[in-house]
């Protein structure tokens, strides 16, 4: 766990609003990502900066107890030209924990690294808080994923 400072970047995907109320962030999440797979979003998305997938949570109605929009998309070199049925979000960046993951993706390795987040004293901004997906995740069964959590400049 590390503490570093991400520069502001641009996203462009497609998205959810769900709620981690009754698992339904889960069921939500999973079905983004089964849209976002076999739509072959990732090769419609316009001026990648790469392929690494951002799995983007953002705008929440307070903290992780309420609702929120989910993105799964690309950082992109510009909003300029967004696909219809997709969205592009711009982020500030600013100060965040960085943590990783490995572990079975089909084994609910996301949920339960988040479940580990949420019981920490961390003082979260609730403005962005992201995955990314890069090359070492692509074989699901061993997967590393970095987690980065808003949090405020003390």
């Amino acid at each position: 766990m590390q503490t570093v400072n991400i520069e502001p970047f641009n996203i462009i995907g497609i998205s959810i609003r769900t709620t981690n109320e009754n698992g339904q962030a889960n069921k939500d999440i999973a079905e983004l990502w089964q849209k976002f797979m076999s739509g072959e979003i990732l090769t419609k998305i316009p001026n990648k900066v790469d392929n690494e997938i951002y799995s983007l949570y953002t705008d929440y109605d307070s903290d992780h107890t309420k609702p929120y929009t989910a993105i799964l998309g690309c950082k992109v070199e510009s909003l300029d030209n967004i696909p219809n049925g997709m969205v592009g979000k711009s982020l500030t960046g600013g100060g965040y924990i960085k943590t990783s993951a490995k572990g079975d993706l089909t084994q609910g390795l996301i949920v339960h690294h988040w479940s580990k987040i949420f019981e920490m004293d961390w003082d979260r901004t609730y403005i962005a808080d992201f995955e990314i997906f890069g090359e070492k995740a692509q074989n699901p069964s061993e997967a590393e994923v970095d987690f980065y959590v808003g949090v405020k400049n003390n």
